[in-house]
């Protein structure tokens, strides 16, 4: 027995019911899960992922529609610069792929916003192939069973794909099936803080264990703060301009943050990002929004 075949009868067995693991899931609900999962936890993106696939289920549904209303469903997942991202991977379906989600890896990475990661899970989740799909937990399991080290690294490098690579057995499905199995282990039970070892599969074989379970050397990584931040501060601007029925004056937008600079710096990151457009400089609408001007008969 294998790493991957200890983990996928762990996964077979354990693994969390998740709607975007449905086999009736379209590659495009794949490719919207992988970009809401990217710094938000499970339970906050599932209600949003149902939500969104009702209103837009394929490609073409959202690019229809002005990016501002993605943003708006958005809602409060956060980082909503990935809101635009997928409308602009939408739009580029449309017109590069038939409105549907491309199997080459090399289509996937080339559409707007998608990277390493969010390319290869959906090659790999969506179309069964065998990539190596590495994420933080991946990156932690794969650290401490093969390496015996605490953790990995804070970013994934060429390394870790190759490691990763090792790992997975030669028949895609199955090399698919592996991935995902590695990465629920690192989500429910090879957690960073007080890792469920008995509970693990790996755990007569697990190198950091039989190395006695090292402690990770130097400081250990914060979690970010949130409060009184500048991202604190967009989210509050996004969230009068998402509900306005029409441009929104600045004298409204002055009302959600005390600090003048910090709430101005906040606003121009807003319109440099792309997600809120200036009709002048005083009113401002969501990205898309903006009134279009009929062309002038001749």
């Amino acid at each position: 027995m294998t790493l991957a075949d200890d983990a996928i009868t762990w996964f077979d067995q354990n693994a969390r019911d998740l709607p975007w693991r449905q086999p009736a899931t379209t590659p495009w609900g794949v490719l919207v899960s992988e970009v809401m999962l990217q710094q938000t936890p499970v339970v906050r993106v599932e209600p949003a992922w149902r939500s969104w696939m009702t209103r837009w289920p394929t490609p073409a549904d959202l690019a229809a529609d002005p990016p501002s209303e993605a943003i708006r469903m958005w809602g409060r997942l956060g980082y909503p610069r990935r809101a635009m991202r997928l409308h602009a991977c939408a739009v580029a379906m449309v017109e590069r792929h038939g409105g549907q989600v491309p199997a080459d890896l090399e289509q996937l990475l080339a559409l707007p916003g998608v990277g390493t990661y969010t390319g290869r899970a959906v090659a790999t989740f969506a179309y069964g192939q065998r990539h190596p799909v590495v994420d933080t937990n991946v990156r932690r399991v794969v650290s401490r069973a093969v390496e015996g080290k605490p953790d990995a690294g804070p970013s994934t490098t060429a390394a870790d794909l190759v490691a990763m690579a090792d790992l997975l057995p030669e028949e895609p499905a199955r090399a698919a099936r592996a991935s995902i199995a590695f990465m629920e282990l690192g989500a429910l039970v090879c957690v960073a803080r007080s890792p469920r070892c008995p509970e693990c599969p790996f755990e007569q074989v697990c190198a950091w264990r039989l190395n006695g379970s090292p402690a990770l050397e130097g400081p250990s990584r914060k979690p970010q703060r949130y409060a009184g931040t500048d991202r604190q501060v967009r989210g509050l601007l996004l969230e009068v301009l998402r509900h306005a029925t029409g441009p929104v004056p600045r004298q409204r937008l002055d009302l959600v943050w005390n600090d003048d600079v910090q709430r101005a710096r906040a606003l121009a990151g807003l319109v440099e990002d792309g997600l809120v457009e200036p009709l002048d400089a005083e009113v401002f609408v969501l990205a898309g929004d903006a009134p279009r001007v009929p062309p002038q008969s001749l």
